[in-house]
């Protein structure tokens, strides 16, 4: 592996669609209301970009450290494993994308709040930064305890859709939580199917994920259950918000979700990381025809 392809390969650049999904949701959200803003927009995206990298980096460096990515890992290799990467290299790595993600973040907050939110959102961008770290770093790294389906609910879910609808709107009423939740329920998802993947690795080094204390098969019985929760929950949003039939735009996702539910259901473990770019990119895709949709009812 070159060094290039080793660092490509550790920032995980096929994780950004799901953040991007998140703020893509909730500017959406705010489009309906017709306040969408470009500057929001791009500073959002940048902010969740850093901090997904970040996490993304963090988790290689937690896991090299506690053992868990080793032989027996299943998924692509990462530059820690191959050699190509060394530990202070991660580290500084770490720390640019920390600081990447607080400029950001700054440039954001100083531009679209104020007063007393400005601290409340800055506080919540710390603990973004905190929660993308301690996932797999420290003693007691959380993601080795089986909460990382709650930490990932909360940040790709709650805080990446309703408080980016905030801070173009100002406000956050109480339906909003909805599609956060579809969000959430899609990310925790997507983190299933790798913690399915990375199973026998994890078990074998103490990562007692979700998928590990609940079973492979468990696992895909909870997998099932997040991705309908998930259709559940948007569509009670569309029907409390019903405007037009371009609202349902977004159906057009759901025999792509069926087909990768048919998909993870007979999967091997081993075989199951096809299936976490799949679900990524078709969250992506579903908040695109959401948009759309949006979009279509007030233009045609």
């Amino acid at each position: 592996m070159s060094k290039t392809a080793a660092w490509i390969s550790s920032l995980r650049l096929r994780t950004l669609p799901l953040a991007l999904s998140s703020i893509g949701m909730g500017s959406i959200l705010a489009l309906e209301y017709r306040l969408f803003s470009w500057k929001i927009f791009i500073l959002t995206a940048s902010t969740a970009v850093f901090l997904q990298i970040l996490s993304n980096l963090a988790n290689d460096y937690g896991d090299a450290v506690h053992g868990a990515d080793n032989a027996e890992r299943v998924g692509p290799k990462r530059g820690l494993h191959s050699g190509d990467i060394t530990l202070p290299q991660l580290r500084f790595a770490i720390v640019l994308c920390a600081l990447l993600a607080i400029v950001s973040g700054l440039w954001l907050l100083g531009y679209a709040t104020g007063g007393g939110t400005y601290f409340l959102f800055l506080i919540t961008g710390f603990l973004c930064i905190a929660a993308a770290i301690m996932y797999t770093v420290g003693k007691k790294p959380y993601g080795y305890l089986g909460l990382g389906d709650i930490a990932v609910f909360l940040f790709f879910g709650i805080v990446g859709v309703a408080f980016t609808f905030y801070l173009y709107t100002k406000g956050f009423p109480a339906g909003t939580l909805l599609p956060a939740c579809t969000m959430g329920f899609l990310s925790a998802g997507v983190l299933n199917i790798n913690n399915m993947r990375d199973h026998d690795s994890d078990a074998s080094s103490g990562k007692k994920t979700l998928v590990v204390r609940m079973g492979t098969e468990n696992a895909k019985r909870y997998h099932f259950v997040l991705i309908l929760l998930a259709f559940i929950a948007i569509t009670v949003y569309t029907l409390l918000h019903y405007y037009s039939f371009y609202q349902w735009l977004y159906l057009v996702t759901a025999p792509l979700f069926i087909m990768h539910l048919s998909g993870v259901g007979r999967a091997e473990p081993k075989n199951m990381d096809k299936y976490l770019k799949q679900l990524s990119l078709t969250t992506l895709l579903l908040v695109i025809s959401f948009g759309a949709g949006i979009i279509l009812q007030y233009h045609v």
